[in-house]
């Protein structure tokens, strides 16, 4: 019998929650490997992808600290990288820890991950992702005239530098990591979105963008060929009418249904909707596909149908 192969998204609550310290975010991780040991335990083969948002806007911040003409700062695809290397072996040593609790013997690694993107992606002409440390109006202009970079004002926090958020196209590392999972371990990618990176005639260059860690993760579930992407986050559920009194959850539901949610306005830009439209994009490619969407303490049971939003083309809708 075929086994499964699954890619988990984890979200940011599965590595920070408030303490920014080393130690309290490999606590966190140690947790999230209690959540998904389960489905080691299972025989299903698992890649572990993951966001790294206040990870490398510490690294970045920094960096900055740092900066003088002999250590200059590293640019943003380099704090990528820093971000994915420190996220993943946190986590290994998590695995490790549980897995030898639990009496299993596995092999776990990590991928730094380069994922390729469109030049000519709109995103380029439009970047809107905040990154790194906040500025002065004053501070910020001044940058925008010495460095060419963009800024704009974040929600009266103050100004901070934006940078494209461009979908992936393909993933430079997915043959490998599909040999390291078909052959039994347990692999750690796409950190972060993966670090963006645009093909030349000299081979990849990285650039200054960042990849939504969900549209990544969808990209390598197609291209490993898994049988399902969980996608993880705060709540339990998809749902529509959120925090409003007429807030109903989904449970089973298909592409068509859910999609006319989407269109409906019901997802926020820079929280569900992203995961909707991965959720949807990973599902239709293949009529034995399906995405989860639910939170890390409900991972295993959604995977058995018990908990959380499934997204197929079979899927009926159930409201509650």
């Amino acid at each position: 019998m075929k086994k499964q192969k699954v890619v988990i998204a984890l979200g940011g609550n599965a590595i920070q929650s408030g303490d920014a310290s080393a130690e309290a975010q490999q606590l966190a991780l140690e947790n999230t490997a209690r959540q998904l040991v389960g489905f080691i335990e299972k025989g299903i083969d698992i890649i572990i992808s993951h966001g790294n948002g206040p990870q490398v806007g510490n690294i970045l911040l920094q960096q900055k600290a740092a900066h003088s003409d002999k250590n200059p700062q590293m640019p943003l695809d380099t704090c990528g990288a820093m971000s994915q290397g420190m996220i993943g072996y946190w986590m290994q040593n998590a695995m490790d820890k549980v897995l030898k609790e639990r009496g299993i013997e596995k092999n776990i690694a990590t991928i730094v991950t380069r994922v390729v993107v469109d030049q000519k992606d709109p995103a380029f002409k439009n970047p809107t992702k905040p990154i790194g440390p906040f500025y002065s109006e004053e501070e910020a202009k001044r940058l925008m005239e010495e460095t060419g970079a963009k800024f704009k004002e974040d929600a009266g926090r103050g100004w901070r530098r934006v940078v494209p958020s461009p979908l992936p196209v393909s993933i430079k590392e997915h043959s490998v990591i599909q040999s390291l999972v078909d052959e039994g371990n347990i692999v750690i990618s796409v950190g972060g979105g993966g670090i963006p990176v645009i093909e030349t005639e000299n081979g990849v260059k990285g650039i200054e963008a960042v990849i939504d860690k969900d549209f990544a993760s969808q990209k390598l579930a197609e291209l490993v060929n898994a049988d399902a992407l969980i996608i993880l986050t705060a709540v339990d559920h998809v749902y529509v009418d959120f925090n409003k009194p007429t807030q109903r959850k989904l449970g089973e539901i298909s592409i068509g249904e859910l999609s006319s949610y989407s269109q409906s306005g019901h997802f926020a830009a820079g929280s569900m909707l992203p995961k909707v439209q991965a959720a949807i994009q990973f599902a239709q490619s293949n009529p034995e596909r399906k995405t989860i969407i639910t939170s890390l303490d409900f991972a295993f049971e959604a995977m058995e149908g018990k908990a959380g939003t499934v997204i197929s083309m079979q899927g009926e809708k159930i409201l509650s």
